[in-house]
């Protein structure tokens, strides 16, 4: 484990673990319901497996009896090898180069990005999109020379960005580089020059994924406002029982 480990985002799987061993908890009676609900909330809060852990620290694992671990793994899991790996294909790829002499040029969709990119803009523009493309190559490389022009390069989240370029009197973004990959990810090397132009790179969702999460968020809020109407439900029937269990005592006494 790393020092910095309390610091990595949760995810919400890791959320929805400690929410199971909650329950698990409330059940078994090792909580009662406003224990239950405070760790509840504090769960829904947290932002990083610090603020996760000790939510759960006292209590066994889902399904673990007593001598559990916490239900929080304090380390990342690789992602699954088959969903970098199937775009890593190989091959020449679908275009070697472009060029935009007082005009554009795109590559986005599916493409196959070759091992080398060559791309040249004088007076004119280009976009190089590579998030719905395939990889020849577990490492390739963008050469960018833009004069007096602009070249937009848009890469999909978990892909290591290498920037080697710069600008003379323009811009050269570095804002992407280094930012950690996710394990399999392709490694994409930007390099060239700017002269009186730029090149912008940045890391940005799909439309269909973009839709995806926006769904998964809003059924995510359905789910708390129906468990919260469930806790709801819950608490109430507990104060009737112990109503119920106070007036059997108070007639039984008499």
């Amino acid at each position: 484990m790393t020092d910095d480990a309390p610091e990595l985002r949760a995810s919400d799987a890791d959320r929805e673990r400690v929410t199971e061993v909650l329950r698990d908890a409330l059940a078994e009676g090792r909580l009662d319901m406003e224990e239950f609900e405070e760790r509840l909330e504090a769960t829904y809060k947290a932002r990083t497996y610090g603020e996760l852990t000790p939510i759960t620290r006292d209590l066994p694992a889902s399904g673990a009896g007593t001598g559990g671990a916490p239900a929080v793994s304090m380390r990342k899991e690789p992602v699954p090898s088959g969903s970098w790996a199937g775009r890593i294909v190989g091959g020449e790829g679908s275009s070697s180069g472009a060029v935009a002499i007082m005009s554009g040029f795109q590559r986005k969709g599916r493409w196959t990005m070759p091992k080398r990119f060559n791309c040249f803009a004088f007076w004119g523009g280009g976009e190089i999109d590579l998030r719905e493309a395939d990889f020849a190559d577990h490492e390739v490389e963008i050469s960018c020379v833009a004069i007096m022009g602009g070249m937009q390069i848009v890469v999909p989240p978990g892909v290591e960005v290498v920037v080697r370029g710069f600008g003379i009197m323009g811009g050269f973004d570095h804002r992407e580089d280094g930012v950690p990959a996710e394990p399999g990810a392709p490694r994409v090397i930007v390099s060239g020059f700017a002269l009186w132009g730029g090149v912008g790179i940045e890391r940005k969702r799909t439309r269909a994924e973009r839709a995806r999460l926006k769904e998964e968020r809003r059924q995510e809020k359905l789910d708390r406002r129906t468990e919260r109407h469930e806790l709801h439900e819950a608490r109430h029937e507990q104060r009737e029982r112990r109503r119920e269990e106070r007036e059997h005592r108070r007639y039984g006494e008499h």
